[in-house]
């Protein structure tokens, strides 16, 4: 499970959420996108900004879909995700805009699977996604989706040495997907009292063949991967939250026959701990996140750098307010600058979306306040034509803490 850092931690998965329900976020004075507007759900007509950050679509809750974890992805311009919510409280598949019109593609009703907590790919114009749940004995699925809508069940995963719970996407590498599970794989890590494996490696066919590649072990090799693995040098590469030489995750290799490998293991404090974000390639350097972990005095997560043999430096501790704390996504790569954003921290505590060089100048490039515009983001970015797009877990609704949003930035 993953460790809870405050009373406003927003968990990933949407079953074991643990959000203050004391939160009241701040009013429309808070959010300077919207002129002041009534705030309204759903679609958002385009007006004057005050700033470049912008909403496009605030989710309803219930069957309009809540609270989105996973990233987006852009597909001729159209943006696909996934959310909570939906008709049976299963999850969602929507596409929106960049108008901000927002479209149900699948309901999910968990025999195709149910709480998606990853984003999706595109892969020749079909959406490729996973579930943490749902399907036969309801420890998630692989699914494939077009972009009209019609959903097609790949692999149910089976428990055991199988795999079981993936909390993250897929990448193609090369044609081949891979993705990783949180638990099974039939290590000895335990969870409410279960044995259930400390998570795996697998690789599928976009037909549905599935192979599991690694499994994990706990200590000292890593346990309960919570991002997906990227393709670089011949080998995949990732994070597990926990687990390790000192238990506090890893950095880990796979090799495409399954050779596994600790490339670092965190454990220091000041080199930060618990990465929960999938890492990216910059020109053979391998940049990350850490949720924890940095400075000690505030020990709320990092933004490092890593060589493939392990050598890590820490671009930026960060320190809570204003800079952000927590960051559970990935960074992305534009025109030579990182960003990202965190899920607690900045201005209002709401998290926030920044930028960093890739020396470490950090930047906040804003600040959410919790009301109309969204709070707390747990998804990374995309870039669109030099416009940033992503979501909140929550916020919206201008009042409580809200149902989440989709939400543009210009650099």
């Amino acid at each position: 499970m993953k460790k809870a850092g405050n009373a406003m931690m927003v968990r990933s998965n949407l079953c074991r959420r643990a959000v203050s329900v004391g939160a009241i976020a701040a009013m429309l004075a808070g959010c300077a996108v919207r002129d002041n507007a009534p705030v309204s759900p759903g679609a958002v007509p385009h007006a004057a900004a005050a700033s470049s950050y912008e909403v496009l679509y605030r989710f309803e809750g219930g069957s309009n879909g809540a609270h989105p974890a996973g990233n987006l992805v852009s597909v001729k311009g159209t943006l696909y995700g996934t959310a909570g919510g939906g008709s049976a409280g299963k999850g969602i598949v929507y596409s929106v805009t960049t108008a901000g019109e927002e479209k149900l593609l699948h309901d999910f009703k968990g025999a195709d699977g149910a709480d998606p907590q990853a984003g999706l790919i595109d892969v020749n114009g079909t959406l490729y996604g996973t579930t943490y749940a749902g399907r036969g004995k309801g420890l998630g699925v692989v699914y494939a989706i077009s972009t009209s809508g019609a959903e097609k069940l790949l692999h149910a995963f089976a428990g055991g040495l199988d795999g079981e719970h993936p909390e993250a996407g897929l990448v193609d590498v090369g044609g081949m997907l891979y993705g990783t599970t949180f638990d099974g794989g039939g290590g000895s890590c335990t969870v409410t009292g279960r044995h259930d494996g400390c998570g795996t490696v697998y690789s599928i066919t976009t037909t549905g063949t599935e192979k599991v590649l690694g499994t994990f072990s706990g200590e000292p090799d890593g346990e309960r991967p919570e991002a997906s693995v990227i393709g670089m040098n011949g080998s995949l590469w990732g994070t597990t939250y926990f687990g390790g030489p000192d238990a506090q995750g890893t950095v880990f290799r796979v090799t495409m026959a399954g050779a596994e490998k600790v490339v670092h293991g965190f454990g220091a404090g000041t080199d930060g701990r618990d990465p929960q974000a999938a890492l990216i390639d910059v020109k053979g350097t391998l940049y990350g996140t850490t949720v924890y972990g940095g400075d000690v005095s505030k020990y709320k997560g990092t933004v490092f750098s890593m060589h493939t043999d392990g050598a890590e430096e820490i671009l930026h501790n960060f320190n809570g307010s204003p800079d952000g704390a927590n960051p559970q996504a990935n960074l992305i790569y534009v025109n030579g600058t990182l960003y990202g954003t965190t899920q607690n921290g900045g201005a209002n505590n709401k998290g926030t979306i920044y930028s960093i060089s890739t020396t470490g100048a950090e930047k906040v490039l804003y600040s959410f306040a919790g009301g109309s515009d969204g709070a707390y983001p747990s998804s990374g970015l995309v870039d669109v034509n030099g416009t940033l797009y992503g979501t909140t877990t929550d916020g919206g609704s201008g009042m409580g803490d809200g149902s989440g949003t989709v939400y543009s930035l210009s650099p």
